[in-house]
């Protein structure tokens, strides 16, 4: 009974930590250019875990592909909001968001209407 039970402890162990090798999750992040995505998808990528990143300046969304084990999407929000990208959770601090390009001013509505 107790080799039974081990097996069975070990199994559900196994079939949980393989399940979070490859979370997918997505984020809205602002931004409006295409040097808006590489500051964006650079700073996702370094984060331990994160294996895969697409951001897409049309809808504002982040998705990622990640390991569950090593990061979470809130460590993504956190070190994009770092690189100067606000998302839901985490706003750049204002010399975070200054030091981007002036025309990644993603809050100055000129910047944005001249990005569409």
């Amino acid at each position: 009974m107790k080799k039974l039970m081990t097996l069975v402890v070990l199994f559900m162990t196994i079939s949980l930590s393989a399940q979070d090798k490859n979370a997918k999750g997505s984020l809205e992040v602002d931004g409006v250019c295409n040097m808006c995505k590489a500051r964006i998808e650079k700073a996702a990528i370094k984060i331990t875990g994160v294996k895969s990143v697409k951001w897409s300046v049309e809808t504002h969304k982040l998705d990622v592909i990640y390991d569950a084990r090593k990061t979470n999407l809130d460590s993504v929000a956190k070190y994009v909001a770092i690189a100067g990208h606000d998302t839901k959770k985490f706003t750049a601090t204002d010399e975070a968001y200054n030091a981007v390009n002036p025309c990644c001013k993603y809050r100055d509505e000129e910047v944005v209407k001249a990005h569409q």
